[in-house]
């Protein structure tokens, strides 16, 4: 049988082990793209629970297995996170109501523990850490009818665990091309190992990076509080044209915009024209928009003002440790996740409340994302993870929050971009969630990254600095010149889409003079069909976000 204490050491174990091995786990990623972070988020999803049961003196089995799940839960980041937080809480609803473990209820456990995994996940992918998990537990239960013993039924568990992982390439020809087994199922192996230690000696798995834990910080980020407090064009402006009959071309009231102000954003539909610009003459944006119809929702802020107060909001936020909940307000409200003080900056004048920061390789957790949720003084939130490795971890968020919450699964920040242009004040929940969501997928994303590591992928021999075109997430060429890659990448989309808009996001990598370049040779190139927009998005990780709709 298995103390809880025991089995509490045991979790504590594992994510030591784990986190020694991360960095091993990380390179299993067979993509190139620096992305390859499976070993961190579940070292850190693991790493929340072994926080808390640290705290625990002598618990019950049922008491360890309930409080490593909640932590595990909220501290989940990335799909591989969330998949082994539902692991652990399938594995604490198996637990219930017992003081210590037998190998029948270690079996039992892990089966429920599958189970909730599967069945969280729309399309389960074999081969991957749920493989692992389910041939791991189906022969815990098939030695579970012949012994009680929990330490020889977890030595089960963890020796068809290696095997399982050992086939992943078997059912995964992209792992066999890469000749690597999977990540988040070596993650699992890494855990079960550390586990498996302290159940055969009594000894737990020492940490070996000799750190000590960071202190927290705040993910809730006011994004106008971090802008400069030079500002140049103090008045955000935003009003919807009602168009006329004989409506001019919108392309002429953007030009004046830009001729006045920044930011602009002015999105042509068949009878309005969506506008959005920073000036220091909201009167004259006005007094321009009137020549293309009547003028409705219109909505002058002065930015100055803004900025002062948010930054004394974000010094209060700053003592109360960074989250303040709040009562509802409004009817709607919207969090995004993103990277970069312009994207930020961008998503807040689009209406977005609040902001968590990350994105590619900086993950944030379900906790991360539920603390910026219930910040929002909103009925219903909309939640924007613009990855698709967030889109778990903010599903988990909603069975969390205390009021109604609704995950667009916008896998792009363009997506999340577009989506926030659709939302309507004046629509209903249902009308506003279906306009997004149609809106975001006409979206078509191109990405222009890094090569992390060389390797060899899809055919592709790479090396390692080498520019990637991600056409829609999948690898579309590598390039040695970044203004060939633009242009290559652009040409790939504008195909694919009947769209008019081209929008190109450039990161921190990236100057002012490079990024104006760029935009250039795609306006003499695609300037009398599509309009184009730049925007400084100041993102890690992606040297331009380029979408066509």
């Amino acid at each position: 049988m298995i103390q809880g204490k025991t089995l509490a050491q045991a979790i504590i174990s594992g994510a030591n082990h784990i986190s020694n091995k991360k960095q091993m786990i990380d390179e299993l990623n067979v993509f190139p793209v620096p992305d390859g972070d499976t070993g961190t988020n579940m070292s850190m999803t693991i790493n929340a629970g072994k926080r808390e049961l640290e705290m625990l003196k002598d618990p019950s089995a049922e008491k360890a297995a309930e409080v490593a799940a909640a932590a595990l839960l909220r501290g989940a980041r990335g799909n591989s996170g969330v998949i082994l937080s539902l692991l652990f809480r399938g594995f604490a609803k198996g637990l219930k109501g017992k003081e210590e473990v037998n190998g029948p209820d270690m079996a039992n456990a892990l089966s429920l523990g599958v189970q909730a995994a599967y069945k969280a996940v729309m399309k389960p992918t074999e081969g991957t850490i749920l493989t692992v998990a389910r041939e791991a537990a189906e022969a815990a239960t098939i030695l579970a009818n012949q012994t009680n013993d929990a330490e020889l039924i977890f030595d089960e568990i963890v020796e068809k665990a290696k095997e399982s992982l050992q086939r992943t390439p078997d059912l995964l020809p992209v792992l066999k091309k890469a000749g690597v087994v999977d990540a988040g199922g070596m993650g699992l192996v890494v855990i079960l190992e550390g586990m498996q230690t302290v159940f055969r000696s009594g000894r737990p798995v020492e940490s070996l990076s000799g750190e000590k834990p960071k202190a927290k910080a705040t993910p809730i980020q006011n994004v106008v509080a971090d802008m400069d407090t030079e500002i140049q064009f103090g008045y955000c402006t935003e009003f919807i044209v009602d168009k006329k009959k004989d409506c001019p071309d919108a392309m002429k009231l953007r030009a004046y915009l830009e001729s006045i102000g920044d930011s602009v954003v002015c999105v042509d539909d068949d009878e309005i024209i969506k506008v959005h610009v920073h000036t220091n003459n909201p009167g004259h944006a006005i007094q321009e928009g009137l020549k293309f119809g009547q003028l409705i929702n219109m909505k002058i802020d002065n930015m100055r003002v803004q900025h002062q107060n948010k930054v004394v909001e974000a010094e209060k936020a700053v003592e109360s440790s960074g989250y303040v909940p709040v009562d509802p307000e409004k009817a709607f409200g919207f969090v995004a996740v993103a990277a970069g003080a312009g994207l930020q900056e961008l998503f807040a004048d689009l209406g977005v409340d609040q902001m968590v920061s990350g994105g590619q390789t900086m993950n944030p957790s379900t906790d991360d994302i539920l603390r910026a949720i219930e910040a929002t003084p909103a009925e219903t939130v909309f939640v924007l993870p613009n990855n698709k490795n967030i889109i778990m971890a903010a599903e988990q968020a909603v069975k969390l929050a205390d009021r109604r919450v609704c995950v667009l699964q916008t896998r792009t920040i363009p997506q999340g971009i577009s989506a926030m242009l659709a939302f309507d004040p004046e629509k209903t929940y249902s009308e506003n969630r279906l306009a997004m969501t149609r809106q975001f997928d006409q979206v078509q994303t191109g990405l222009i990254t890094f090569a992390a590591r060389d390797s060899e992928f899809d055919g592709h021999s790479i090396k390692k600095g080498e520019i990637l075109g991600l056409d829609n997430g999948k690898l579309a060429f590598t390039e040695r010149d970044l203004n060939k890659a633009i242009a290559r990448l652009t040409k790939l989309l504008v195909k694919k889409s009947d769209g008019s808009f081209i929008t190109v996001i450039y990161g921190s990598d990236v100057t002012d003079e490079q990024a104006e370049k760029a935009s250039q040779a795609l306006k003499e190139k695609y300037g009398d069909d599509y309009e184009i927009s730049l925007i400084n998005g100041g993102q890690p990780v992606y040297y331009y976000m380029i979408s066509v709709e």
